[in-house]
């Protein structure tokens, strides 16, 4: 007797899912998701830049970690907003993004921008990745300031930049590792460390990890800078009430309660919130878990990733081609 698929258990319903070839959704179901995928995220960004030069590998190649990793929509989701709360912490890092960016009035477009940097420095060619991470050390050369009590800061400090580098890099290994239907090993995920530490040193950060243990240790040797205050409350604030349409608020509403089940406990106790218990992470886990399966789906087809695979596989396409 076959078995009903929506009979099985939320793990077993994944297992198989991994095991099956699933084809992609119509054009018209994967043009609404990708428009819902946009509306969510603030990305304007098209795919359709990725698709050159032909055969550039880019600062990675397609066997690399990192491609893995932010292919996911999902664990790059909850990470990037788990790593702006981390951010948060640090008060040079939040002068620097409260007296700089229209960050508390724009969330969406902050978000945005990032994506597409992370997506540029991951997919793009490598003159298009070098290009990007040079627009951004342009852009820190100019933010500095001072903070509330005089300090002064200065966004390009590369102890500081190692702090937001170590906050994005757990933050999207953590968000990968809960969110996709199958974790790196150990091995796997230390490359990913060491693979990131690649752009972090790009964008002038110093002394950075190599494996997920050092990283995680890294966070933990900031402690001691780390403050909550108004101005970190108020960032929280506007992460809680991410403006979405009412198509996306039950996503986002998941979506946010994972943000905060992916911090550290001592950075919740920080922002004084509570360590939610193992059966509220399971049930955001798992729900989330489906609720992503059908825009995986399409951004495997279509996403910046797909993208850039196809255009690395020109090379061995042609290179095929001339040995016939």
């Amino acid at each position: 007797m076959k078995t009903c698929l929506l009979s099985e258990s939320p793990l077993a319903l994944f297992s198989s899912l991994r095991s099956r070839e699933l084809p992609p959704p119509p054009l018209q179901v994967r043009q609404w998701i990708g428009g819902r995928i946009k509306e969510l995220t603030g990305s304007t960004g098209s795919p359709d830049a990725f698709a050159h030069p032909a055969g550039d590998e880019g600062l990675f190649g397609p066997q690399a970690m990192t491609w893995r990793v932010h292919a996911h929509f999902v664990g790059m989701l909850v990470g990037g907003l788990s790593s702006l709360l981390l951010q948060a912490l640090h008060p040079r890092a939040l002068a620097a993004v409260w007296d700089h960016s229209n960050f508390r009035d724009n969330l969406k477009g902050r978000l945005g921008r990032t994506a597409y940097f992370v997506a540029i420095s991951t997919y793009g060619g490598r003159d298009d990745a070098l290009h990007a991470i040079e627009r951004v050390n342009r852009i820190h050369a100019k933010v500095q300031g001072h903070m509330p009590d005089g300090t002064p800061y200065v966004a390009n400090e590369p102890d500081l930049l190692r702090w937001v580098h170590l906050g994005e890099v757990s933050s999207f290994l953590r968000g990968y590792q809960l969110f996709s239907l199958q974790a790196l090993t150990d091995t796997q995920a230390d490359n990913y460390v060491r693979e990131m530490a690649l752009t972090g040193e790009l964008l002038g950060a110093g002394n950075l990890p190599l494996t997920v243990i050092d990283c995680d240790q890294g966070l933990n040797d900031y402690r001691d800078q780390l403050v909550c205050n108004e101005r970190t409350r108020e960032i929280v604030r506007v992460i809680e009430n991410y403006p979405v349409d009412l198509w996306d608020k039950a996503f986002m509403h998941l979506v946010i309660k994972a943000a905060f089940h992916t911090l550290p406990d001592w950075a919740l106790h920080m922002l004084d919130k509570p360590v939610a218990s193992a059966l509220e992470k399971q049930l955001v886990r798992q729900a989330l878990k489906l609720a992503g399966l059908p825009v995986q789906t399409v951004l495997d087809e279509d996403g910046v990733a797909a993208q850039a695979r196809r255009r690395v596989a020109t090379r061995s396409s042609a290179a095929a081609m001339r040995t016939a």
